[in-house]
């Protein structure tokens, strides 16, 4: 058991690193949030809409490959309290500078994404660590708190985002990501104040001597089909139910994105509470969410599509912590080159699925193939390229299926 003391020692540290994740479903969920305004205050395309996530990503896996190569670099107390300012600094850029140069609001926009972006990735290399070497007596629970704690701020910061904006309108955007960067302020107090644990750096090597085995690489990989199911989804639900299923901006965000990051939530605190058998949630999350997409894109029923985008939610809620978990458990050695190699696999396809359907939004909503379904279905050519975009988003998760199903035969093959 874990002393009392030990628990009110790190107790600061905890809450300091759960209000982290909260700040970075904030930084996670703004631009989707603002893709319709900025589309239609600044005219830009659903293409570079979807770069800013790129953007995002990319600076966040090249942030986790620093760390998986070269992590005994980086003094860890010192880095972890510069995560919350580097936030601070982006969420400033991104929202002041578009503001007074509008005829280059896309490069500020773009600037201020890669600053509080490296925060992000910062956050996702260190913050796993922190929590996994807090002295506890239950440190799965403890992780997969953590983890839903992104999925439940999200749910707040997309409606606490919409009703702001419906308040002071979205001509005034910019004054919500400047109330977001209360989050990075309190944690940096916070951090200021707070002891961290000794994290172990590198990793031990495994499997006959290679430190990247093929167990450690098909986490990867899987993390990486994760990501693209999970980060598709959170990116464009917003502006996919908005556009292409045709319900008003509020009611799609409260109960399209909201309501998705609910059920991201609800499917990591249950398997915090009783889950087990991680392997079969994740082949049961791969294979419901590939439906749920298919649906979506297909249904002719908004609310079948919205019901159908929602539960996906909870269908790729372990996808991502699961593959930390596994790597938890197959390599309980693993450091924090381990943890960074994780993050940049989630990046990865977080970064690469969202640019995919914006880019085959455009191009099938401009084609004449795309204009000729529109006349055939009597919606809109944007209807039809955002619907398009989402079905060929929907191959990650089915690819994900085969994969999960080989790695639960290569695990148990491994472990007799």
């Amino acid at each position: 058991m874990i002393s009392v003391i030990e628990n009110k020692k790190y107790r600061l540290t905890k809450f300091a690193c759960y209000m982290t994740n909260v700040g970075m479903a904030a930084v996670g969920a703004i631009s989707p949030i603002l893709f319709v305004t900025f589309k239609e205050t600044y005219g830009i395309s659903y293409t570079l809409l979807g770069f800013l996530v790129v953007i995002n990503f990319c600076t966040q896996l090249a942030v986790d490959l620093i760390f998986t190569f070269f992590p005994s670099v980086f003094n860890i107390r010192k880095t972890i309290i510069t995560m919350p300012l580097l936030t601070i600094i982006g969420l400033f850029i991104y929202s002041i500078m578009p503001a007074l140069f509008p005829s280059s609001a896309y490069l500020w926009l773009s600037v201020g994404t890669v600053i509080f972006s490296a925060s992000a990735g910062l956050c996702e290399v260190l913050i796993s660590p922190v929590i996994a070497a807090i002295p506890s007596d239950n440190p799965e629970r403890d992780m997969s708190k953590l983890h839903s704690t992104y999925a439940w701020g999200l749910v707040g910061v997309v409606i606490f985002g919409t009703v702001f904006l419906s308040l002071i309108g979205t001509q005034n955007w910019m004054w919500l990501p400047l109330t977001f960067s209360l989050f990075p302020i309190s944690t940096f107090i916070m951090f200021l104040r707070s002891p961290i644990p000794k994290i172990y750096v590198n990793s031990e090597k495994q499997e006959n001597g290679k430190l990247f085995g093929v167990g450690l690489l098909m986490c990867f990989f899987c993390i990486f089909l994760g990501g693209a199911a999970e980060g598709a989804m959170t990116q464009w639900i917003s502006g996919y139910v908005e556009k292409a299923l045709g319900i008003s901006k509020i009611v799609g965000n409260i109960l399209g994105m909201a309501m998705f990051a609910a059920a991201l939530g609800l499917g990591r605190t249950l398997y915090s509470k009783c889950g087990k058998n991680i392997l079969n949630f994740m082949i049961f999350g791969m294979s419901g969410s590939a439906v749920c997409y298919i649906i979506a894109s297909l249904s002719g029923n908004a609310y079948v599509g919205l019901i159908a985008c929602v539960l996906s939610g909870f269908c790729v809620s372990m996808l991502w912590p699961g593959n930390i978990i596994l790597v938890g458990e197959k390599f309980p050695t693993a450091g924090v080159a381990a943890y960074a190699l994780m993050a940049a696999g989630g990046d990865l396809g977080c970064s690469v699925a969202p640019q995919m359907v914006g880019a085959a939004a455009d191009i099938i909503s401009s084609s004449a193939f795309g204009t000729s379904l529109a006349n055939t279905f009597n919606v809109t050519t944007e209807q039809i390229g955002m619907r398009s975009g989402l079905l060929i988003a929907g191959i990650f998760p089915l690819i994900g299926i085969i994969l999960t199903v080989a790695m639960k035969s290569y695990f148990k093959k491994r472990k007799t």
